[in-house]
């Protein structure tokens, strides 16, 4: 089964290229890959990938599935779920650090949606790589997440986070101690033209991002401090590269941590081993609500820090 997925031509998306369009709408494929893909007007008028995006130009792309990535051949049970809900229509996950979501060409087992569909079906509508999936934690970021059972509940998940009805709280580690208790940050996100794995802030085009933010704790002889931090929207990485490109990168973080200028300056031993050892950016999906997209209720769920979030916490806190 194909998937299939529309993308609308936003105002701050005009005047690019739209191979460029497509390739930041799809960060996960590369422009070649996407050049391979059927893809389609709703309006049937015909076009190149190097011509120029219009206001509210809609696009086609139906993405064949990759026969090797096929998330139901290799159904497994590597770790345990945590299972902070389920009915006929949602089943809702703490994933924990280190999982991978869904299939891919470097992870075709041991993945999340595999373990799930060893528990449970999920909905096709995602396509067969990626059943239920509406949404998407890092490998390395821990937390709550929602998956569709039925396909009612996808097309209502989707619609839901498409328009942000929804709330999403994360707590953070971060290097830096602010003067302020609370602030918002808003800036442009697109992909870095220097390397395909990061995000950066731009001054024009990419995707409007905004993430509140609020202090929990501070460590000042540590330098470090704990975030909670609340998405308004929904950006690869945002949180990640909202708060290094303000000076408060999150702890462990391999690609915007700039882990290397902060560590000389650590002096405790116990922080300094848990630093130096531990793999994956200090940060967790702590709160997700939303209504039911079946039933209409209102949902709420709380993940409490994983085991290693706490280690960090009570290492400073012994200081």
């Amino acid at each position: 089964m194909s998937e299939i997925r529309n993308f609308i031509v936003a105002p701050e998306n005009v005047g690019i290229r739209i191979d460029k369009f497509l390739s930041n709408e799809m960060p996960e494929f590369s422009r070649s890959e996407i050049q391979k893909f059927k893809i389609s007007r709703i309006d049937n008028k015909s076009f190149k990938l190097s011509d120029k995006t219009k206001a509210d130009d809609e696009f086609i792309v139906e993405i064949a599935d990759k026969k090797t990535d096929v998330a139901r051949d290799n159904i497994s049970t590597d770790f345990d779920l945590d299972i902070l809900y389920e009915d006929d229509d949602i089943i809702v996950i703490n994933k924990p650090r280190g999982v991978v979501m869904y299939p891919s060409a470097g992870n075709k087992t041991g993945t999340l949606v595999q373990n799930i569909l060893a528990h449970t079906n999920l909905s096709t509508l995602g396509g067969v790589t990626r059943p239920g999936v509406v949404h998407r934690l890092d490998k390395d970021t821990s937390g709550v997440m929602v998956f569709a059972k039925s396909d009612a509940a996808y097309r209502g998940l989707v619609k839901i986070f498409m328009a942000h009805y929804l709330t999403r709280k994360y707590v953070a580690f971060v290097w830096g101690v602010p003067t302020w208790g609370g602030a918002e940050i808003t800036g442009n996100i697109a992909r870095s033209s220097r390397n395909r794995q990061k995000m950066s802030m731009v001054k024009t085009g990419g995707k409007p991002a905004h993430t509140i933010v609020n202090v929990m704790d501070v460590w000042t002889r540590q330098n470090i401090s704990m975030f909670r931090c609340t998405l308004m929207t929904g950006r690869t990485h945002q949180i990640r590269v909202h708060l290094s490109s303000h000076g408060f990168p999150v702890l462990c973080d391999p690609l915007y941590g700039r882990e290397k200028s902060h560590i000389g300056s650590v002096k405790d031993p116990d922080l300094l081993d848990f630093l130096r050892e531990h793999n994956g950016q200090m940060l967790h999906a702590e709160i997700l609500e939303f209504v039911h997209p079946v039933t209409g209720e209102k949902m709420h769920f709380k993940a409490g820090l994983p085991d290693d979030m706490m280690e960090l916490k009570d290492i400073l806190d012994a200081e």
